[in-house]
């Protein structure tokens, strides 16, 4: 005899999750609210994106709830040939990349290039002696003969001769070790950096929260 089956002690299966061209259709459907699934899933990788081009977080911002409302606007041309965040983020660097020449046309054409350059500020000085402080930490883990010319040519500033002169070497040796130790140098450089890097400018909860509210709104409005 088959004993009855008590669901309440089944563990429920989660539901999959639905994926950014189902969440489209719905909201194509007229399901709206879903819109704020899409915004959450890509506030992190869009705010990086425009953030890269516009240096400036608020304005980042800005530009974000910009991309999301034009998005929003045009979903009906969103065919699905491409990936949601690949056709978001076109839309989000367009609309950053025409922020960026109407504030050169604003300043004007002879300022245009003061744009590409800011003054420093307490967090660049700060990001600036922990970068010191990751070289500082690099150089040290190099070999003893390549140490040495990497430190009298590149941080002393001393020349290629008096280097050689110094360490008892031929010139071409000199060159070679600095070709070698700044080698060294760059690839520990990048896996240092790469190990950390996925965690550089961050979208928090409270700016996200922010600025789907604001498009919401926006999009409510209209």
């Amino acid at each position: 005899m088959m004993m009855p089956v008590d669901l309440r002690a089944q563990p429920l299966a989660a539901a999959e999750p639905l994926s950014d061209e189902e969440v489209v259709e719905r909201v194509r459907a007229g399901d709206t609210a879903l819109f704020e699934v899409l915004m959450r899933r890509h506030n992190q990788g869009l705010f990086r994106t425009v953030r890269a081009i516009l240096r400036n977080e608020a304005e980042a911002e800005d530009a974000m709830q910009q991309t999301y409302v034009a998005a929003f606007t045009h979903l009906g041309q969103f065919t699905g040939d491409a990936k949601f965040s690949t056709w978001l983020s076109r839309i989000g660097i367009n609309e950053a990349l025409g922020r960026l020449r109407q504030g050169r046309r604003q300043v004007g054409p002879e300022e245009a290039e003061d744009l590409e350059t800011r003054m420093p500020t307490p967090e660049d000085g700060a990001a600036n002696r922990e970068l010191g402080a990751l070289l500082e930490q690099t150089i040290d883990c190099l070999p003893t003969s390549y140490r040495q010319v990497f430190m009298m040519r590149l941080v002393e500033g001393r020349d290629t001769a008096e280097t050689a002169a110094i360490l008892g070497l031929a010139e071409g040796n000199v060159k070679q070790r600095l070709h070698r130790a700044r080698a060294m140098v760059q690839q520990a450089m990048e896996e240092r950096v790469g190990a950390v890097a996925g965690g550089v400018f961050p979208f928090h909860a409270s700016r996200c929260d922010r600025v789907v509210a604001a498009v919401m709104a926006r999009l409510a409005a209209t």
